[in-house]
């Protein structure tokens, strides 16, 4: 294994642990907020439990969040220097934004809602739940528009061998980070409404606190199901936009070799790294391909061989986290569209609960091979067309990488079992946690 290799899988597994805590977060917080605003407008007391039972979980994620997500920012320093050198004007503005704004406004919002209970009106501190809210979307923001940047460079110059920001504004408003931001995001929601649906049909399966759970339930899913079709619709649209700023990747998503109209699109297939001629395809659909990337059945896709091998992305893991994240994108739009049919009678649907309950990992795997196929599917290039990979890590030995990978495992892993164990233990427990 060399460098860029160990590099690039401490980054990789540093961002995907980092990524099971966020997106809770991100949607939790919303509906924690909407529990709290309904019990300020109802004074009904369930709803008052609903919002501490729910924050407390939001609460453990969000600590999990922020320990996870400092180490990751300063891998920019020790394992690409030469990446941080180059785009430091740019980037380096970025990340400042979104630490000194959102971030430390989250954080202090978060201490004013935990300490605020007695000292704050109703309504002021349900409001704070709002704003923590959009603190996290905001600082979600910056970060996809830094990772947008990366895939889509805008705004920008070389000089001295450095890339400098020509245009803060071309940089904010660059549509790939904007696709990214709204796909992204709502991917989010839906990981939050189904960690709720799973956690509230465990107890109706039980019969336990049953208007609690059935409560928690309707809310998360009329969520879940516009977070679910916000999906869809954004992945079509980011889709089209892939395809005319990063064709190699769509390429791949496909394993499409030769340029072509009306190409076809492999629902399932076995593709080859290397030769087009070794892909098995068992089930294809002639223009499917072109409609999909271009919105034109006749359009042409370029293939993977219009571009140099040393500039192609790898075919399989891009082939294969597409299929699987399209996969249950598709399905969580209909576990809702059931779930709204069934959801006065919850309590007597125990097939339907059971695999809800069951789907709770679902969308953390959809989620996180989404980023696989952002970033493995942008590779060779670390800022596409513009610096590789390879010439972005730092000048250290092989052994030092080897090293902290091993420790971030090591304390990663008992970080996610801590984590993990305080999340199943408060969930199982129920409301009369809260005692």
């Amino acid at each position: 294994m060399d460098i860029v290799f160990l590099s690039r899988l401490q980054f990789a597994a540093a961002t995907m642990f980092h990524f099971l805590f966020v997106p809770v977060t991100l949607g939790l917080a919303f509906l924690v907020a909407w529990m709290e605003t309904k019990y300020v407008r109802t004074g009904d007391k369930l709803y008052l439990s609903m919002t501490k039972f729910w924050g407390k979980l939001f609460l453990i994620n969000f600590a999990l969040g922020v320990v996870t997500g400092i180490t990751l920012e300063f891998q920019f320093g020790t394992n690409w220097s030469r990446y941080s050198a180059f785009v430091g004007d740019i980037f380096g503005s970025i990340l400042a934004i979104e630490a000194t704004v959102a971030f430390f406004l989250e954080s202090t919002l978060i201490g004013v809602w935990i300490f605020g209970w007695r000292k704050l009106s109703k309504k002021a501190h349900a409001t704070v739940m709002w704003l923590i809210a959009a603190a996290g979307t905001m600082s979600g923001f910056w970060i996809l528009i830094a990772n947008g940047w990366m895939q889509h460079p805008v705004g920008y110059v070389i000089r001295n061998g450095r890339a400098e920001l020509d245009s803060f504004a071309a940089v904010v408003t660059n549509k790939f980070a904007i696709l990214q931001f709204f796909h992204t995001i709502s991917a989010a929601y839906v990981l939050s409404a189904f960690f709720v649906m799973g956690i509230s049909a465990y107890h109706l399966l039980k019969k336990q606190n049953v208007e609690f759970f059935t409560r928690s339930f309707r809310t998360a899913l009329v969520f879940g199901l516009v977070s679910s079709l916000a999906v869809a619709i954004s992945g079509d649209t980011h889709g089209v936009h892939v395809t005319q700023v990063q064709p190699a990747k769509l390429a791949a998503m496909e394993s499409h070799w030769e340029t072509t109209t009306r190409a076809p699109l492999h629902l399932i297939a076995i593709p080859d790294e290397k030769n087009e001629r070794n892909r098995i395809e068992l089930i294809s659909l002639p223009g499917l391909l072109s409609l999909l990337g271009h919105h034109d059945i006749n359009a042409e896709v370029k293939g993977l061989k219009d571009f140099p091998p040393d500039e192609r992305p790898p075919v399989w893991p891009t082939f294969v986290s597409f299929r699987i994240m399209v996969g249950l994108g598709t399905l969580f739009i209909l576990l809702t569209f059931v779930g709204l049919f069934l959801r006065n009678r919850l309590v007597e649907s125990p097939r339907y609960l059971t695999v809800m309950m069951y789907a709770i990992p679902l969308p953390y795997i959809a989620i996180e091979l989404g980023w696989v196929l952002a970033e493995v599917g942008r590779q060779p290039w670390i800022v596409y067309g513009i610096m590789k990979t390879s010439d972005a890590v730092s000048p250290v030995a092989v052994s030092q990488v080897a090293t902290s990978l091993a420790a971030f495992v090591l304390i990663y892993g008992l970080l996610g079992a801590i984590g993990f164990y305080l999340m199943f233990t408060h969930a199982k427990k129920g409301p009369e946690a809260l005692a």
